[in-house]
């Protein structure tokens, strides 16, 4: 009686190949570097939630029209400094009787514009500037880093402030003068990767097949770049923020009678002793802002450190 050969006996089943193949993709799939990064920032706890309050106050602010319990400039001095819970306010009147609810949801709108529109000019001019001196290095990076080292030697503060008070106070303005003086740390972060990334072999194998600078820099240089440009962008918009509130604290930011959450805090320093609450909600506002997109900010910075990865 004739026997089969060993290796038929042994071989596996037709079906077991396919199953392989699937269970492969699969595990690839979970450990794609973006689906590991996201497991790494919702493991940071502080990080998640600040990514909650984040997308919370966003939506407050793009929906305040339909929040609003009241038109933000109307007034009322019958009610002026009522307290939260009363007279149909729920977090109290100010000291002329507009609804303080309404003025805090208004006001984020133009203390988070501010925020994100300084945000995207800072990412700009920095990664423009960082790019180009790190990838052609020699005279444009001399030149491009020693102006970067001049305004890191002006204090921040000081300097907002002069340019406020020359330029004048509007949205626009007030944008463009803590987006084009916060662009300095993220060009300085992005020449040293630059300088790296320009040596490796994708880069000198396009430079060997005659690409161009600008493709070299634009579809190579600029996505290898994209981990310290999303982080900056995060902590930036908490930085333009708390620059914006500062300013307008001060009186050289947004002025009346338009509200930010700065302006609101410098009309309610005269009556902190009868209402605090007028000063308190919008504190308590910046700081939760300032705070979550720091949050947001230090987890993506551990979620894309690549000495993180295991």
């Amino acid at each position: 009686m004739a026997t089969k050969p060993a290796s038929a006996a042994t071989a596996p089943p037709p079906a077991a190949i396919p199953a392989t193949d699937a269970l492969l993709r699969t595990d690839a799939r979970a450990a794609s570097p973006w689906r590991m990064a996201a497991r790494r920032f919702f493991a940071h706890r502080l990080a998640a939630a600040g990514l909650v309050i984040s997308i919370l106050l966003i939506l407050s602010a793009i929906l305040a029209p339909a929040l609003a319990p009241r038109d933000p400039l109307q007034i009322s001095i019958l009610d002026k400094f009522q307290p939260p819970l009363t007279g149909g306010f729920l977090l109290g009147a100010d000291e002329v009787g507009r609804d303080l609810l309404s003025r805090l949801l208004y006001a984020g709108r133009i203390s988070l514009l501010v925020g994100f529109a300084a945000m995207a000019v800072t990412v700009l001019v920095g990664t423009v500037i960082g790019l180009v001196a790190g990838f052609y290095g020699g005279r444009p990076d001399a030149i491009l880093m020693r102006l970067t080292d001049a305004l890191l030697c002006f204090p921040t503060v000081f300097l907002l402030l002069v340019l406020a008070a020359f330029v004048g106070a509007s949205l626009l303005s007030i944008t463009l003068i803590i987006g084009l003086t916060s662009w300095m740390e993220l060009a300085r972060i992005l020449r040293n990767q630059t300088l790296a990334l320009r040596e490796q072999d994708y880069v000198q194998a396009g430079r060997a097949l005659g690409a161009s600078n600008r493709r070299l820099i634009v579809r190579h240089l600029l996505p290898n770049s994209l981990a310290p440009i999303m982080v900056a962008a995060t902590l930036n918009i908490a930085n333009a923020v708390l620059a914006e509130s500062y300013i307008s604290y001060l009186g050289y930011g947004i002025q009346p009678p338009a509200a930010s959450w700065g302006n609101m805090l410098n009309n309610a320093q005269s009556y902190f002793q009868n209402a605090p609450w007028i000063a308190l909600f919008p504190g308590v506002l910046i700081t939760l802002t300032v705070a979550s997109f720091n949050f947001v900010g230090d987890g993506l910075r551990d979620a894309l450190d690549p000495r993180a990865r295991r």
